[in-house]
Formats: C-alpha cells, structure tokens, sequence
C-alpha cells in the first residue's frame, strides 16, 4: 500500500477508536494531534496510540508495554508475538478503564 492509503487507513482507525471510546462510555478523554492518539484515564493510566508512517506500523503504548502491529493479511499484527492489535487495545483500556472495553476487527 501507498504512504497515502495507510495515512486513510489509520485515519480511520484512529477515528473508530475515538468513537468506540466514546460509545462505551468510559471515564476517559482523548486528543489527536494527526497520528498520534493520546487516550487519558480518570484513574490516571494513560494510553497512546499512533501510527509509524515509515514501516506502516500502528503501536500502542500503555503501562504494561509498547507494541507494534503491521497490516498482514487484513489484520493488525504483531510480528514480536503473533498477537492482534484490537485484542490489545481492548485489554489495555479495560485495564486502564477499570471495565469492559471492547474494539472489534
């Protein structure tokens, strides 16, 4: 894919987060500066979320570690363990949240 279809895609999906957030919700606000999603919890845990335009990656940032997710197949995916990026977001901002959150593929 071309920078610009990734730069679309994330876009996107940054959006979809910022509106399942919304929807569920949740104790917490957020602000996107372009790629960069910064997801802040009433607990105080804090979670960033942005794209890394030059491997076309999307990586994630909380308390209990960073990860990054390349588009493989269709899917989110993480080449350091095989997990996928929805399944982390969501346990991550559950974890955060202190409640149920999650983000389907």
């Amino acid at each position: 894919m071309n920078e610009s279809e990734f730069l679309d895609l994330t876009d996107a999906l940054l959006e979809r987060i910022e509106n399942a957030i919304d929807d569920a919700g949740l104790d917490a606000d957020f602000v996107r500066n372009g790629g960069v999603l910064e997801i802040a919890f009433d607990s105080g845990a804090k979670i960033v979320v942005n794209r890394h335009a030059p491997n076309q990656e999307m990586w994630i940032a909380a308390k209990s570690g960073g990860f990054h997710y390349a588009l493989k197949g269709g899917e989110w995916t993480s080449a350091r363990d095989g997990s996928e990026f929805y399944a982390t977001l969501s346990r991550v901002v559950s974890e955060a949240a202190g409640e149920p959150f999650a983000l389907q593929a």
